[in-house]
């Protein structure tokens, strides 16, 4: 059973939500997020808050429970203000440049990689830092999941691309005799 799913969830100013159809929708003054939702939770929309109920006691429905509130959580909150994920890129000759809607990287390949960017995600780079941000945050940190992906960091000298706040472990060299 999930703790998290059983408050209530508040929904904020400016934002309307509604559920027709197994599709669940949330406008706010940034755009509109849906989301399929399967037919396990119950969901109620009452006096500016969202209930969730499991339809049946099956493992599914328990375990969709807490999720699905996780989900209408993050819409809420990403059509209100919009998440971002930064990316540091480390190391001699690495960059990032935005050339129109793709993202051009010197990775320390002999090649540059070219990765377009999706329409409703904004990529910013700065020096050796890469904003993604957008209302959706599945999106945004897939998006920044795939650019990390294509050269992590690596732990002896720290090259490669890594999240801001992720803490990378150094290993220590080979010594001298």
């Amino acid at each position: 059973m999930s703790r998290i799913a059983k408050k209530p969830i508040m929904i904020p100013a400016k934002t309307e939500a509604s559920f027709s159809g197994g599709i669940f929708t949330v406008k706010g003054p940034l755009g509109t997020l849906t989301k399929i939702m399967k037919p396990h939770i119950r969901f109620t929309i009452e006096k500016g808050a969202i209930t969730l109920e499991p339809t049946n006691q099956s493992l599914q429905a328990k375990a969709l429970w807490g999720t699905y509130a996780a989900h209408l959580r993050n819409m809420l909150a990403g059509v209100n203000k919009a998440f971002e994920r930064k990316l540091i890129i480390e190391g001699i000759g690495y960059k990032a440049d935005i050339k129109g809607k793709d993202i051009v990287l010197a990775l320390g390949f002999s090649h540059t990689i070219t990765v377009p960017i999706p329409s409703d995600l904004a990529v910013k780079s700065e020096k050796n830092t890469v904003t993604i941000s957008g209302m959706d945050r599945e999106r945004v940190g897939q998006f920044a999941a795939q650019v990390r992906s294509l050269k992590k960091p690596e732990p002896y000298l720290g090259k490669g691309v890594h999240y801001s706040d992720e803490v990378v472990r150094r290993k220590q060299g080979k010594k001298a005799a």
